[in-house]
This record gives C-alpha cells, sequence and structure tokens, in this order.
C-alpha cells in the first residue's frame, strides 16, 4: 500500500530530483513559462502554486520559506512583487499545463508549464510600428 506517498520519483535520487525541481520553479517564475515532459510539469506546477501562495501571504517567515527553495533573489522579488499582486484576486489554479505532443527522440510527451496570465508579447519592429 501506499498511502500518504505523494509525488512522483521521475526515475532520479532525491538530491537530483530536488535540484532539478528547484530549477525547474525558478526558471518558472522568471520566465513564466518553460518546456519539459507533462510528468515533470505536473510535478513542478504543485511546487509553483505553493511559491505563489507564499508571495501572497507576503510576511517575513512565507519569504524566508520562499528563499529556502528559490534559487534566485531577482525572483524571490518578482515573486513578492508583480506575481503576487497579479494573483491577489486568484484562489489557486496559477499554472496552466498544455500538452504538446511527443519529443523526436524518445517519444517523451512534452508539455507547456505557464502561468495563466502569460501573454506572448511579440517584439515589435520600426516597420511593424509604422504602419
Amino acid at each position: 500500500m501506499r498511502h500518504r506517498k505523494a509525488g512522483r520519483k521521475l526515475g532520479r535520487i532525491t538530491a537530483h530530483r530536488t535540484a532539478m525541481l528547484r530549477n525547474m520553479v525558478t526558471s518558472v517564475l522568471e520566465h513564466e513559462r518553460i518546456v519539459t515532459t507533462v510528468p515533470k510539469a505536473k510535478e513542478a506546477r504543485r511546487i509553483v502554486d505553493q511559491m505563489i501562495t507564499l508571495g501572497k501571504r507576503g510576511d517575513l517567515h512565507a519569504k524566508r520559506q520562499a528563499l529556502a527553495y528559490i534559487h534566485s533573489r531577482d525572483v524571490l522579488a518578482k515573486l513578492f512583487g508583480t506575481l503576487s499582486t497579479q494573483y491577489a484576486e486568484r484562489n489557486g489554479g496559477y499554472t496552466r499545463i498544455v500538452r504538446t505532443g511527443s519529443r523526436m527522440g524518445d517519444a517523451a510527451p512534452m508539455a507547456i508549464l505557464e502561468l495563466v496570465d502569460y501573454r506572448d508579447e511579440p517584439v515589435k519592429t520600426e516597420e511593424a510600428a509604422a504602419q
């Protein structure tokens, strides 16, 4: 029986899995969108939602808890600044997983893990601005 054993092992030892998920969570919060496999996206989604909830709390203890998991202080400032105000009225569900097909080499199911309010804004050129 596997009662109360939540989470996937993802075929890695504990230290590697923890480091990989910390890097993925930091990247999602920094770039607001990453491409990864579906099982990794599902695991990272749990932690990203927890980090955004800590950002919404905003107290010192929440900052220390988030800093213990997130690698970058710049990402931490973004989490407790813009992202916490962006999701202030939202009660959970801060991320979205979009399946994109399978990877060419090993046919692993791929997905895009992104924040819900992610907007892909194209870079404006002078020609597009003139029209």
